[in-house]
């Protein structure tokens, strides 16, 4: 029987190749991800499998402007950190971040994979502030440009 694309089989998640990505400011932030929206043809909403090994967080300390994030998670146990608290997650916590929110990242405190979905809006722009660090990255498209916070000038006018 025919399978049609909107539908993703266990199997075929099972043998999907994962990306893996180290976030460009925090070198211990290693994740990798199985596009499952992608590869059912969504182009507006991101939903990723994600696994955090031990030790790794997911991402650097951030805050979306514009787009919403949410986790979910599957297996393992970590800490959420929003507005600079931690909180312990295991399997079937639910994490949802809106925009212009706390900032957040999602720590693997445990001694096995940290495993969730990971969903946000795919939008063309956005800005995310990682307080941590002091930076600002703005996003057009794959268009990324890095700025510190003592050079964020407002607009004349």
């Amino acid at each position: 029987m025919h399978t049609p694309p909107e539908l993703l089989r266990a199997a075929a998640i099972a043998a999907m190749p994962a990306q893996t990505k180290t976030h460009l400011l925090n070198p211990n932030a290693v994740r990798s991800a199985k596009a499952l929206g992608a590869a059912t043809g969504l182009k507006h909403l991101g939903i990723h499998l994600m696994t955090v090994q031990p030790g790794h967080a997911a991402t650097e300390y951030h805050r979306h402007h514009y787009e919403e994030q949410c986790f979910y998670v599957l297996a393992g146990q970590g800490e959420v950190w929003i507005d600079e608290q931690p909180y312990a997650v295991g399997v079937g916590d639910f994490v949802g971040l809106p925009a212009r929110g706390a900032a957040h990242t999602l720590l693997n405190t445990g001694s096995e994979p940290l495993v969730f979905l990971a969903a946000r809006q795919m939008l063309a722009q956005d800005v995310c502030d990682y307080p941590r660090q002091r930076q600002r990255l703005y996003m057009d498209g794959d268009e990324e440009v890095l700025v510190a916070y003592e050079q964020i000038r407002p607009a004349p006018g």
